[in-house]
């Protein structure tokens, strides 16, 4: 929902730093306080009604909203069935409300601005049990970031997911980036109809009125390529999984963060589901999610419909965090009871915002029959006293 929620989710993601300046040091450490609602917020449009969704225009960005994503995760082998597992998100912050905004950006400089662009670019490679993570800002001027519905581009100086066709809309895309070694060029092409959450788009995170984003998926984006790291390139090949949010406040006070699953199916099903933890507890305060059938019609799952169950957890060594790191989830209306085990434990994102976001696997049963498949994962608002800890000794 990136995030996830993305908060993002997506859960991420779901990450804002409101009034953070472009290439922010590395030690800031960003927090979950961006997604709630504040003093800010009412200046901003809110996600307060479903609405008609309207393509190519709603693949570009939505600046009158405070923050949005775009959230690009797959899973892939090459020809040896070698895993590698990808992120490449992109994020929007506006600094200033809509009202501000075009005297901003009526300035005689080519950079003043008023969006704040950053992203995340990640490769876990399973075969050198390895997981590397790296960030990028820049500001939404002169070039160096932005986004545009079509043709379809969004951007972060050289990282960039962009429509592969001439004029064409983010159904075909091209995904570029690299850093530290690493790098991945890759095709995607989305074999479903675009679907969209919760109540015809309106994806609802808590019981307010408001604390809600627009959110939609192509859920399975057929995806080849190349992945390069310090090992050689690698020719690859697999599925990738899209997730569009925009928002201006997603969280309650009383939520300290969120377990975000998008999972892939073998039989050409997916599922995606999230849960909402308390502050200073498990309880589960929202969860949501959505089924997809192999011909692209989808269902609401409606809160509780899920169980979610953590059968081990892991500790990172870098930054003490321990995070769930097994699941067992469980929807006895749908007969399904999948196992999800990460391709590694340790694919811990440690950038300005410290989260979890990593490729898996699963496997289990539904309706009765065999099941399994691979996806993604995100945890955010783990470690926040660590984090905390750690900041005040900066």
């Amino acid at each position: 929902m990136n995030k996830h929620l993305t908060v993002v989710v997506a859960l991420a993601l779901m990450l804002a730093l409101a009034g953070c300046a472009p290439n922010a040091p590395a030690e800031t450490r960003a927090s979950l306080d961006g997604l709630r609602s504040n003093v800010n917020t009412d200046k901003f449009t809110r996600a307060l009604e479903p609405r008609t969704f309207v393509f190519p225009q709603d693949h570009g960005p939505h600046n009158d909203f405070q923050l949005e994503w775009w959230y690009y995760t797959g899973n892939l082998t090459d020809v040896t069935g070698r895993h590698f597992g990808y992120q490449l998100t992109f994020f929007r912050n506006a600094l200033v409300p809509p009202d501000q905004q075009p005297a901003v950006e009526a300035r005689s400089s080519d950079l003043a601005f008023t969006q704040v662009y950053f992203a995340h670019f990640a490769i876990t490679d399973s075969g050198a049990n390895a997981h590397v993570a790296f960030e990028k800002w820049s500001r939404g001027a002169g070039g160096l970031a932005g986004a545009q519905s079509q043709p379809f581009k969004v951007n972060v100086e050289d990282w960039s997911a962009m429509s592969s066709l001439p004029g064409g809309d983010a159904t075909s895309v091209r995904l570029q980036a690299q850093d530290g070694g690493y790098s991945l060029t890759l095709n995607l092409t989305s074999l479903k109809p675009i679907v969209l959450h919760g109540e015809r788009g309106l994806s609802q995170k808590s019981n307010a009125r408001g604390n809600a984003s627009y959110y939609y998926s192509m859920t399975r984006m057929a995806t080849e390529g190349t992945i390069t790291t310090p090992q050689g390139a690698f020719k690859v090949a697999g599925n990738s999984w899209l997730d569009r949010e925009w928002s201006t406040s997603l969280l309650d006070e009383n939520t300290e963060g969120w377990d975000w699953f998008s999972l892939q199916f073998d039989d050409d099903r997916e599922m995606m589901y999230f849960k909402l933890r308390e502050k200073g507890s498990d309880k589960i305060v929202f969860d949501k999610g959505t089924f997809v059938q192999a011909d692209g019609t989808s269902e609401l799952m409606s809160g509780g419909s899920a169980q979610i169950n953590v059968l081990a957890t892991w500790t990172s060594p870098d930054s003490g965090v321990t995070y769930p790191a097994k699941w067992r989830i469980v929807a006895p209306a749908r007969q399904l009871d999948v196992e999800i085990t990460p391709l590694i434990p340790d694919q811990e994102m440690d950038l300005s915002q410290r989260y979890w976001e990593g490729a898996v696997t699963f496997k289990g049963t539904l309706a009765g029959k065999p099941v399994a498949g691979a996806g993604y994962v995100e945890l955010t608002g783990y470690g926040a006293q660590h984090d905390a800890q750690i900041n005040a000794v900066r």
